[in-house]
């Protein structure tokens, strides 16, 4: 916890009624070096080092609810028991170092069935371990990959109580917070995205149609998930190209998963279709955190090129987000928040084991 502190970086933040010790989070990033979804002891120890480091809450990778719905075969899940024995190893490891832990839950869609980046990435067929038909809001291929299967009605249900299902194995493993990613073109992000929702029926066409299957999905696990728990959501604030998803259609769901007991959205953006043209530079994507925060009065997270201690700290001091998520910054040095809370003069819980590395006052 954070023993005295006068920058806003490192004050604690609470959400009903888990208190984060400072503002520092650890974006989802997928190591794809799971066995059957089950993490393993790279992920204790990938997942671990954030927690020591002094990270308030440490996100999983993006977790599938489903076999099919991994991004890889090698991704980690939590459609069984198994798995969700194997996360609770990790869980009280992070809650031992005075860090939440919390638990990214997806569904890669159309983006499924595909190899690590490392070995090129690309289409995993059936019999190198991956499936054989993914699916979408609408049967529209993502770039070289399988043209995807629409999903029925009766299957759309079934994604849903997948979700649920995922989430209660969550809180059954330790994890204290739930993200459910819609963004980035994986499956719920292909039902907002006008560009990749094609569908006529009561999920497609109009603004309220492509929502709802992003709000059923967060009214089923709010049903399982404790009431005194934080629920996220990651939103792609925009998909980049004209006509498609943008900072207004997400400041207007942003609203909307307020009133369906959402605590904070982590504002990301892109992926819903190859080749757009993204502006990238250090937070780039504060500005739709701003706006949610702002105009859809729920508490928002950045994400995005943010790694210098400085620049979190304005973010969160001017009130642009309420938190900052770190990918990059903290695979290059997973005790960034010990040495920023240093540079920003906030004195901070260290490892004990690590104590006698801490700077002089």
């Amino acid at each position: 916890m954070t023993l005295s502190s006068p920058s806003c970086l490192f004050s604690p933040l609470t959400l009903r009624d888990t208190t984060f010790a400072n503002r520092v989070w650890v974006s989802p990033m997928c190591e794809y070096s799971a066995t059957a979804g089950v993490p393993q002891d790279w992920h204790l120890v990938h997942l671990g080092a954030f927690a020591r480091g002094g990270a308030g809450l440490v996100l999983t990778e993006a977790t599938a609810v489903s076999a099919t719905g991994r991004i890889s075969p090698a991704d980690t899940g939590i459609w069984n028991d198994e798995q969700a024995a194997a996360w609770r190893r990790i869980t009280d490891f992070v809650r031992s170092q005075g860090t939440v832990a919390g638990i990214q839950l997806a569904h890669a869609g159309r983006k499924a069935s595909t190899a690590p980046p490392w070995t090129g990435g690309g289409y995993v067929a059936p019999a190198d371990g991956g499936w054989e038909r993914t699916v979408a809001a609408s049967a529209e291929a993502f770039a070289e990959l399988p043209v995807p299967t629409a999903l029925s009605l009766d299957k759309i249900g079934e994604v849903v109580a997948t979700f649920r299902d995922a989430a209660r194995r969550a809180r059954d493993a330790g994890f204290e917070v739930v993200e459910i990613h819609a963004a980035h073109g994986y499956l719920l992000h292909t039902f907002l995205s006008p560009l990749a929702n094609k569908r006529e029926d009561e999920y497609g066409g109009g603004f309220d149609n492509r929502i709802r299957l992003v709000l059923e999905v967060v009214d089923a696990v709010r049903e399982v998930w404790p009431d005194d728990a934080p629920l996220l959501v990651r939103l792609s604030a925009t998909d980049w190209v004209d006509g498609g998803w943008d900072g207004d259609d997400t400041v207007t769901l942003a609203k909307h998963l307020g009133e369906h007991g959402v605590d904070l959205v982590d504002c990301s953006s892109g992926g819903a279709v190859p080749g757009a043209s993204i502006p990238t530079g250090p937070g780039y994507q504060v500005p739709f955190a701003a706006r949610v925060r702002r105009e859809a009065g729920i508490p928002a997270g950045a994400v995005g090129m943010i790694t210098d201690p400085e620049q979190a700290e304005q973010i969160v001091a001017t009130g642009d987000a309420d938190v900052v998520l770190l990918a990059r910054a903290l695979l290059r040095n997973p005790h960034w928040p010990l040495h920023a809370a240093h540079q920003l003069g906030a004195d901070v819980r260290w490892p004990p084991q690590y104590d006698r590395a801490r700077w002089p006052a």
